[in-house]
């Protein structure tokens, strides 16, 4: 089954941390906390402004983003536990690209 999410709204499935410490104590599932980043899966048609047009999503499919604790609404599909969020419940989006582009360049 697919979710197609509508309007503003993205789907995000959450990244799973390593469940050890570094001493090699393995935390269970029912201790450990949620992790607060995750990858669209699915993302809508934009945000409908009042005068009836749409505001295309920043956020594509792929995208690794955080989020806060609380954000989302949790649901399940096919067994799979997905995120149903607005994109402005996401906080940023991590890309390993720009830290390397932001750097200045270096003279010859």
């Amino acid at each position: 089954m697919k979710i197609r999410p509508l309007y503003d709204r993205v789907i995000v499935k959450r990244i799973e941390q390593q469940r050890t410490t570094a001493s090699g104590i393995v935390i269970p599932d029912n201790a450990a906390e949620k992790p607060e980043q995750g990858e669209v899966v699915a993302v809508g048609t934009g945000r409908l402004l009042q005068d009836g047009t749409q505001r295309a999503l920043q956020l594509k499919v792929g995208d690794q983003v955080i989020f806060g604790k609380y954000a989302g609404q949790t649901v399940k599909v096919d067994g799979e536990e997905l995120l149903v969020m607005r994109e402005e419940d996401v906080m940023g989006v991590l890309d390993a690209e720009a830290d390397t582009a932001s750097r200045p360049l270096q003279a010859a």
